[in-house]
């Protein structure tokens, strides 16, 4: 699963040119694919999505501490569709905050809100000097007039707010709330220039008193506030909620809408966004980096309501959501559902697992199912994939299920390199189908991707 990159150059507002990286990732999870990410506060923005995450990037000695979270810098990314996603570079960085210590390598979970044409990132770092603004974390402020910046940080935190895992919300009558945690979850109104506080802080009770709670989000639905948060309830987080009627409580304990990890990954955190008439839960696992979460990646999922206001949990897929372009490359890797015998997915290079994931299918009728993909409305006419078999093998290209309609039979080259094999397509269908690749014999085939053409 290799992410396709694009380069440009841009101006920036003292008149230096930049060489900036821009990525584009895919509709799948985690569709951030060229680094670690976490900690992801989505926001619609006019017709776009942008995401806000925090940046794992892997400690070293004289770079943060190690095995522990490391991070230096904020990016910013934005879809149209939450299938294509395009980084639009750093947008705050700890060496370039005027009261931020830039070898504590603690930019955490942020948060972004548009007001009066002004876009407030909000972040939590620690301060160089402890005797003006106390130990532990401060949360500052940087103001931009786009989404994706530049942002110019302020000269000083908050004042008389001390925590991490910022989160901001305006309410329908105006009044802007700033959340953030402490061991317990607070909140305050803030004053119209969305910079200082404008009550004092409150701690927001009612919700379960054993085990850490951390990174809030609130948003409000049908009247409703939903106050949101991980919580460790056993082992590791999960992500419960609770429901009042004031954007400050009191709020009480409803549910849990995404359960622990099942690989252990300790962290969770989130936020909740309805974008074209669904709403969405953005979320981090450490699909990248199974074997230390404290490298992350951001997800995306479908999220549902009941008809008293109650959450449906989310289940994690690797599919995520969005309609997949057929004339893209189509990761299968990343499945809807796939065979319970003879399937498995692994990395294509265990050295380097930014470069994604194979699908393996060892004997025959072995499958895996790839949901949601828009073949469109011009007929395609050759699908090609790209895959890996030491005897050579056939795959069968079907539509909507195992015996649905055949759209191709695609022989796979033998031997020991990864190959780019074509097939005629037997019959277009136009329009949205689920897509199933199916093993038609006991020759095992290892595939990347596929793609109409």
């Amino acid at each position: 699963m290799n992410p396709i990159k694009r380069y440009k150059y841009q101006v920036c507002s003292f008149g230096i040119i930049l060489f900036l990286f821009t990525n584009h990732s895919f509709g799948q999870n985690p569709f951030i694919l060229d680094q670690f990410t976490a900690d992801p506060s989505a926001r619609v923005f006019g017709n776009r999505v942008y995401v806000y995450p925090s940046h794992d990037i892997p400690a070293v000695n004289g770079r943060g501490r190690v095995g522990w979270f490391c991070m230096e810098d904020y990016h910013v990314f934005s879809s149209s569709n939450l299938t294509e996603w395009t980084d639009h570079g750093v947008i705050v960085s700890q060496d370039k905050v005027q009261w931020v210590d830039s070898t504590s390598y603690s930019m955490w979970a942020p948060d972004c809100i548009s007001r009066n044409g002004k876009y407030y990132f909000y972040f939590p770092t620690k301060a160089k000097d402890s005797l003006a603004y106390g130990r532990g974390f401060r949360i500052g402020v940087a103001v931009s007039d786009k989404p994706y910046g530049p942002f110019n940080p302020q000269t000083e935190p908050i004042k008389n707010v001390q925590g991490i895992d910022p989160n901001v919300f305006i309410d329908k009558d105006g009044h802007a709330y700033l959340y953030w945690s402490e061991r317990n979850i607070y909140g305050a109104r803030l004053k119209e220039n969305m910079l200082e506080l404008d009550t004092e802080p409150k701690i927001l009770g009612d919700l379960p008193t054993k085990g850490l709670k951390e990174g809030p989000y609130l948003f409000e639905r049908n009247g409703l506030y939903y106050l949101t948060y991980p919580h460790v309830e056993n082992k590791t987080e999960r992500l419960e909620y609770a429901i009042g009627n004031n954007p400050l409580g009191p709020f009480k304990f409803t549910g849990v809408l995404m359960d622990e990890s099942s690989t252990g990954c300790w962290t969770n955190h989130h936020s909740i966004i309805q974008f074209k008439n669904q709403w969405y839960l953005f979320y981090h696992h450490n699909d990248l980096s199974p074997q230390f979460d404290k490298n992350r990646s951001v997800r995306v999922d479908s999220l549902f309501f009941n008809k008293d206001g109650t959450i449906n949990k989310v289940v994690p897929t690797l599919r995520g959501v969005g309609l997949t372009n057929a004339t893209g490359k189509v990761q299968i890797d990343r499945y809807s559902h796939i065979s319970q015998r003879s399937s498995s997915v692994d990395f294509l290079d265990s050295l380097d697992k930014f470069k994604g994931w194979k699908v393996r299918l060892d004997s025959a009728d072995a499958w895996v199912q790839y949901n949601s993909i828009d073949f469109g409305k011009k007929p395609l006419r050759y699908v090609a994939v790209k895959a890996i078999s030491e005897t050579g093998g056939i795959l069968q290209i079907r539509l909507d299920s195992i015996n649905g309609p055949l759209v191709a039979e695609v022989k796979i080259t033998g031997g020991a390199d990864w190959k780019l094999s074509k097939a005629p397509v037997i019959k277009f269908w136009p329009g949205v189908h689920n897509l199933f690749i199916v093993l038609k014999d006991n020759r095992r085939v290892e595939a990347d991707w596929v793609r109409f053409e």
